[in-house]
């Protein structure tokens, strides 16, 4: 087959992420400035396998052995100056190894994440029109959150430790696997949460269209802004693995804590690019600038300040740093 490394045109540079940095070839195709800062990333998974991700324009391709060859695969090829009739060939050749691809998906299933099925609180889902569960309402709308967004649950006053909490289930596969409940003021526990090892929540609230991933810590953090979050500071390898199923660019936005930008590190190591967005100094989370600017103003300021340089994101952290 084709090696990719030596059809891309420039010099490649091998980051310690494991990916290989170039000058994009894709960028004036798609109505961008000629790529000058080494943003086109290639990664393989095997000798064959392999990830094309454009950190500038956002193109993105793919190619694995004893599958077709896709439509932006093929713009890339012709791009680097391949002629079709080769690609076809190349293609053809590609899928006389169909039963290798089937082997690896069997060994992809076998490998498949599972969580068990869990038991929720007592309680009742949200009602909008239910002036009972105004408080809860009040509550979400506070932390810029809709609340017909998704599924939550409010338990009645009488449920012991559970009472008087707005529920987030957990859910995977169309399985309760989990949830998170909090108090709507400040008595303690403030939160309770039942996640089990490895999930990853709002993983299967991403749309197939969504060709990026904001990755957060917390679940608020993430209602408000679509996004995954881990429920911790640290990304486990099962979460990486549910991360790398969705098949996106994925951006971490840590909190701005000490533990928040140490966890950068982790996400850079996985290839995912780091946000530190230069939000207010009293902003420590998405949440917290949603509330302050808007979604789509805080979503903007994520976008704008994604980056995979460790350079540029030690930058943002040591200024970050003087400050928490």
């Amino acid at each position: 087959m084709f090696d990719i490394l030596s059809i891309l045109p420039g010099k490649k540079k091998h980051t310690s992420s494991g990916w290989y940095s170039f000058n994009a070839v894709c960028c004036h195709h798609k109505g961008h400035k000629p790529d000058k800062r080494g943003r086109g990333g290639i990664r393989f998974d095997g000798d064959t396998n392999w990830t094309y991700n454009c950190f500038n324009c956002g193109f993105k391709s793919s190619f694995m052995l004893g599958r077709s060859i896709s439509k932006n695969t093929r713009s890339l090829l012709e791009w680097c100056g391949i002629e079709r009739i080769q690609i076809q060939k190349w293609n053809l050749e590609s899928l006389q190894h169909k039963d290798l691809l089937d082997l690896v998906r069997v060994k992809k299933q076998k490998s498949k994440i599972k969580f068990k099925e869990h038991k929720l609180p007592d309680g009742e889902l949200l009602d909008t029109n239910n002036p009972a569960h105004k408080k809860y309402i009040d509550y979400l709308e506070s932390r810029a959150i809709d609340p017909r967004c998704f599924p939550f649950l409010v338990t009645p006053a009488d449920s012991g430790r559970n009472a008087n909490r707005i529920v987030v289930p957990f859910t995977f596969n169309n399985k309760i696997v989990g949830h998170t409940s909090r108090y709507l003021d400040d008595r303690l526990p403030k939160y309770i949460n039942e996640q089990q090892p490895g999930y990853l929540f709002g993983y299967d609230l991403q749309k197939k269209d969504w060709e990026i991933c904001i990755l957060v810590e917390g679940i608020f953090d993430a209602l408000s802004i679509n996004g995954c979050a881990l429920g911790h500071n640290t990304i486990s390898v099962e979460q990486a693995e549910l991360l790398s199923q969705l098949n996106k660019r994925i951006i971490f936005v840590p909190d701005h804590d000490k533990s928040g930008l140490e966890a950068c590190d982790r996400a850079l190591e996985l290839g995912y690019s780091v946000s530190i967005p230069h939000w207010d100094d009293d902003i420590k989370d998405a949440n917290d600038a949603v509330k302050r600017y808007g979604k789509v103003p805080t979503l903007l300021s994520i976008l704008q300040s994604a980056t995979t340089s460790r350079v540029k994101i030690e930058i943002q952290r040591k200024k970050l740093g003087k400050r928490i």
